[in-house]
């Protein structure tokens, strides 16, 4: 009895705790302000600048955020040169590499479609050491293997380190599908849908500095760490990690963004805040502009990697690979399976596209220009 009684007062507190929580919902959450968000620096080496320009979203929106299309970009150097971007669609605008100045500062000037204009501060170029190398470890604890970075600046000049990477793998479909379906005829298939290529971003903000050592050296600083569940690591896997000086305002800005965006999974992670940047709206200085205009001489290396890690996809079928008893028959022009190679004279074997097409899985059968043959 002792013990029923205290589960009715203990179900008696929840209920009263939980009776007495309103929902909070600040007033962030329901804005429709539709902020800009500038993403991109100015590439110093013979690469191209890329900027992109998006708007803020509410929270409880599940759409992709809206691109700014139609704006005008330019880059003006201290001394008076004014460089012109191209846009490229999607939000995205571009500029060329040319003749630029590494010894002079640079801002970024902005004009939408609606004729609001934003302006970035000055800023210095950061020039960013080589890479020394990229190296890679197998964690067996992790399971996973970890890819770092290793560099230094002999002069002591840099201290401020930022990375992004783009890494790519080959990957195989389960079955071979040497036969496809034109028109009323059962051909020999022109293209190899079995072997396709995957590339994918760096997605966390990778940071580094060396302000409190005595060397501006990095050494063995994770940039990525792949499972080995993923399947990524069996057949042949490539990393280019490129790699950024920052001004120490930069880096304080980066370390500011990834404290919000990344470390907001618990209570005692810090706290979501505002993060605004140095670009401004001159059109209304109150208007809110999310971004950091930067300029850097880009480094980057690629390594390439075989470790053979993994296990070989499978195909799960509902039932056994199709059989169709002659290529004549209505079987082969009917069926939405693949169709893979005659057994016989008289017999042809299918299973479902998930099963032959590597571009079921989001990859593309197109061999990158980097990849080796």
């Amino acid at each position: 009895m002792k013990s029923y009684i205290r589960s009715i007062t203990v179900l008696a507190i929840v209920l009263f705790v939980y009776g007495c929580i309103d929902p909070f919902s600040p007033p962030e959450i329901n804005s429709v302000e539709k902020y800009l968000v500038v993403d991109g620096f100015l590439n110093m080496s013979a690469d191209t600048t890329i900027v992109q320009l998006r708007r803020t979203q509410n929270v409880k929106e599940n759409t992709l955020p809206t691109s700014e299309l139609g704006a005008k970009l330019t880059v003006e150097s201290e001394k008076g040169q004014v460089y012109q971007f191209v846009e490229k669609g999607n939000g995205l605008y571009i500029l060329v590499p040319g003749t630029l100045d590494r010894n002079v500062k640079y801002r970024l000037n902005i004009t939408t479609r609606a004729g609001r204009q934003y302006v970035s501060d000055m800023v210095t170029v950061s020039k960013t050491p080589p890479i020394d190398s990229v190296t890679y470890q197998l964690d067996k604890f992790l399971n996973a293997m970890v890819i770092k970075v290793n560099t230094h600046d002999a002069t002591n000049s840099t201290r401020f380190y930022r990375w992004q990477f783009e890494d790519t793998y080959e990957y195989f479909a389960p079955y071979y599908s040497g036969l496809e379906v034109v028109g009323k005829e059962l051909l020999f298939r022109r293209e190899n849908i079995n072997q396709c290529w995957k590339s994918g971003k760096s997605a966390n903000i990778i940071l580094g500095s060396t302000i409190k050592l005595s060397k501006d050296e990095i050494r063995d600083l994770p940039v990525n760490i792949v499972p080995v569940s993923t399947n990524k690591l069996l057949t042949r896997y490539s990393i280019l990690v490129k790699q950024y000086g920052l001004t120490q305002d930069a880096f304080e800005y980066w370390t500011s963004l990834a404290k919000t965006t990344q470390g907001t999974g618990s209570l005692f992670d810090p706290q979501p805040s505002q993060v605004t940047g140095n670009i401004t709206s001159k059109s209304d200085p109150k208007e809110l502009v999310f971004g950091y205009f930067s300029a850097s001489v880009q480094q980057e290396k690629r390594i390439f990697m075989e470790p053979r890690l993994g296990r070989y996809e499978t195909c799960v079928m509902d039932t056994l690979p199709l059989m169709c008893t002659s290529p004549e028959i209505e079987c082969v022009f009917t069926s939405n399976q693949l169709m893979l190679n005659y057994i016989d004279e008289f017999n042809v074997a299918a299973v479902p596209p998930s099963c032959a097409d590597c571009r079921t899985q989001g990859g593309t059968t197109t061999r990158p220009p980097f990849w080796p043959r």
